[in-house]
C-alpha cells in the first residue's frame, strides 16, 4: 500500500469533501473550516481545518461561538499531520479536553485473511429496526459498563436515524450468545469514496480473546469488497490497534478527539 496516496485520499474523501451523514445534520465550510453540524445526538465536529499559527487562534474562537451558540457539545477532530504543529496546544488554552489518542489504520477490503469462525455458542444478528438498535446499545453497556450508558444511547439514535434515512449506507451487526449480546459493531458506507468505516467491536469481558472482533472485522469486509469500496478505516483504540496489525492493517497517523463542552 502507497501510504502517503492512501492518507491524501483520505484527507480529501474524509475530511475536505465530507459529506453529511444524517438529515438532521449538515457540512459547512467557512473560513478554511469544514465542520459537521446537526442535532444533540448526531456528531457535532470539525473534520479539516485550512489554517496555520496566524489565523488558528480566531478560528478556533469561531468555532466555539457557534457551536456553544447552538448549545452542541462538539469535536475537533485533531490529526497528527494537522498545522499548525501547536494547533494541539491551542486547543487546550482555548478549553477543550483531550481524550484518547487513537490510530487511523487502513486496509484494503479484500486483501483480508477471511478471519476465524465464530466461538461456539455465538451467531450473528442484523441489525435492521428499532429492536437491533436496542440490543446494539446493550452490548456496547456488556462491553463498556453502564457508565458509558449516555454514549451508548447517543449512538443507538444516531444508528436508528441512519437505518430510517439511508438505510444502504450502514452495516449494523450484533454477536449474540444465545439471547444475550455481547458484542456490536457497525460499518458506515460513504457513496462515491473508497473508505467504508469501521466502528463499535467492543466485546464483554468473558467473551474477549476468543476472535469474536476478528470476525466481525472478516464479515464487515466481505460485505465492503461486495458494495466496490476499497479500503477499510478504522479509528482504532489501543487495545483493537495489535488486532488490526495482525489482520495487516496500516497506520497512516493518529487522531486526537479535542471537545469542548459549552
Amino acid at each position: 500500500m502507497d501510504q502517503e496516496r492512501v492518507l491524501a485520499a483520505y484527507d480529501w474523501q474524509m475530511r475536505r469533501d465530507a459529506r453529511s451523514d444524517s438529515a438532521t445534520a449538515r457540512i459547512e465550510r467557512i473560513d478554511g473550516v469544514v465542520r459537521h453540524v446537526g442535532s444533540a445526538h448526531d456528531w457535532n465536529g470539525v473534520l479539516w481545518a485550512d489554517i496555520d499559527a496566524a489565523t488558528a487562534d480566531g478560528v478556533i474562537a469561531r468555532q466555539v461561538r457557534d457551536y456553544t451558540a447552538a448549545g452542541r457539545e462538539f469535536e475537533w477532530k485533531l490529526h497528527s499531520h494537522d498545522e499548525p504543529a501547536d494547533l494541539g496546544q491551542r486547543l487546550l488554552a482555548a478549553g477543550f479536553v483531550a481524550e484518547p489518542t487513537e490510530t487511523v489504520m487502513v486496509a484494503e477490503a479484500d486483501a483480508l485473511p477471511a478471519g476465524p469462525e465464530l466461538p461456539e455458542g455465538i451467531h450473528l444478528l442484523p441489525v435492521t429496526d428499532a429492536e437491533g438498535v436496542r440490543l446494539l446499545s446493550r452490548a456496547h453497556l456488556a462491553a463498556f459498563g453502564e457508565d458509558d450508558a449516555a454514549l451508548a444511547e447517543r449512538i443507538g439514535k444516531r444508528v436508528l436515524a441512519q437505518l430510517e434515512e439511508a438505510p444502504d449506507d450502514i452495516v449494523a451487526v450484533v454477536a449474540m450468545a444465545g439471547e444475550l449480546p455481547v458484542c456490536g459493531a457497525r460499518m458506515e458506507l460513504r457513496p462515491g469514496t473508497d473508505f467504508a468505516g469501521l466502528w463499535g467491536g467492543g466485546t464483554a469481558p468473558q467473551w474477549r480473546g476468543k476472535g469474536i472482533y476478528r470476525a466481525l472485522v472478516a464479515h464487515r469486509a466481505r460485505i465492503a469488497s461486495e458494495r466496490g469500496y476499497r479500503y477499510l478505516q478504522v479509528d482504532a483504540s489501543a487495545d483493537s490497534r495489535p488486532i488490526l496489525d495482525r489482520l495487516g492493517f496500516a497506520t497512516l497517523c493518529t487522531t486526537t478527539p479535542y471537545v469542548y463542552q459549552p
